[in-house]
């Protein structure tokens, strides 16, 4: 597949995305050839470690291919995108529960999709011009691929402010809020892989590792834990708009562009799993959402206006203040025999 190399290399399965062109955006063929090989290399003893990378300088992979589905969704039949979604959260599954180390080294933008392939590795490495995000509730959709569950946990109330506003993250931000581990200088990658195929041990990866420099969400933290602590979308909104200052303004603008019923998806996602370290509840909770989510969601007009007619003036479904909690309900109401299994 010209899209994406899958091979052996010393004591490495190697995965690299081939698609710069695009950004390396995951099509479902790649999702499912990453399936394939995870599953190939679990019992090989020939694999010590995978190493997860990527072509081109401007993306790991900037998310997954939203105009593919946006052709299934004109098809009027979402069961290709039903199945998209399926395989490619059971692929994020068994990279995240994979018994070997798995490094992923994520340069450029890394995002949505991206985040799934690259943020369940063992070991997360990113440079200090990379930058990453879940933009999703942007063009419709909530924070998907498992992220949900690194927003559930990052420090205070970092994962409502990162997954409703589609934040991009610094290395330090990333670090800080779960998402990467290390920053090594993008010069000394190739060294560094070099290295791990010939020994298959990752604790060459410490040896690299330079400190992240703090980044801009940390500063921010005190006012985000104090506004994005409320237990809904409304309530989100409303202590913002209580309080006069240059960051309630900045981040109400924010908010004002992105899909309201995506929000507040993910704020009640991103509570739900408070609780939990297992990746498979997050993508279960997040298949009720995109099962619906051609027909019942924003996500076919938020990708028009974000991708096919690029006006940037989404009308979405609901207003930001007047969203009615059984619409959130309904979208992540249970699906029954079209619930998630593994």
């Amino acid at each position: 597949m010209s899209d994406i190399s899958i091979r052996k290399e010393g004591k490495a399965g190697r995965i690299t995305l081939t698609r710069p062109e695009a950004l390396n955006a995951l099509s479902y063929d790649m999702c499912l050839a990453i399936d394939a090989a995870l599953i190939d290399w679990i019992d090989d003893d020939e694999v010590a470690l995978i190493v997860i990378d990527a072509e081109g300088d401007r993306a790991f992979c900037a998310g997954g291919d939203i105009r593919e589905i946006y052709e299934i969704g004109q098809s009027g039949d979402p069961t290709r995108a039903q199945n998209f979604w399926r395989d490619e959260y059971r692929m994020n599954a068994r990279l995240f529960e994979f018994p070997k180390p798995v490094v992923s080294f994520m340069q450029g933008f890394t995002m949505g999709g991206g985040v799934g392939l690259g943020c369940h590795a063992s070991h997360r490495i990113m440079a200090r011009s990379s930058r990453m995000a879940m933009p999703e509730c942007g063009i419709g959709l909530v924070p998907d691929v498992g992220g949900s569950l690194i927003l559930a946990h990052a420090p205070g109330r970092l994962g409502e402010y990162i997954g409703m506003t589609g934040a991009r993250m610094a290395p330090g931000d990333a670090i800080h809020a779960g998402f990467a581990d290390y920053v090594i200088r993008q010069a000394e990658w190739p060294a560094l892989k070099a290295e791990l195929i010939r020994t298959g041990d990752p604790s060459h990866i410490d040896e690299a590792a330079i400190p992240a420099i703090p980044g801009n969400l940390s500063a921010m933290q005190p006012m985000i834990d104090a506004h994005f602590g409320g237990g809904s979308l409304g309530e989100i909104v409303a202590s913002l708009k209580a309080e006069d200052s240059v960051f309630a303004t900045n981040t109400l603008e924010l908010l004002g562009r992105n899909s309201p019923l995506s929000m507040a998806c993910t704020v009640e996602i991103t509570h739900r799993l408070s609780t939990t370290y297992d990746v498979r509840p997050s993508l279960q909770l997040e298949y009720r959402f995109v099962y619906r989510a051609l027909e019942q969601s924003d996500l076919m007009e938020g990708i028009r206006a974000a991708v096919i007619d690029k006006d940037r003036t989404p009308n979405w479904k609901h207003d930001l203040n007047t969203l009615p909690a059984s619409a959130v309900a309904a979208m992540l109401a249970p699906l029954g025999d079209n619930e998630l299994t593994f």
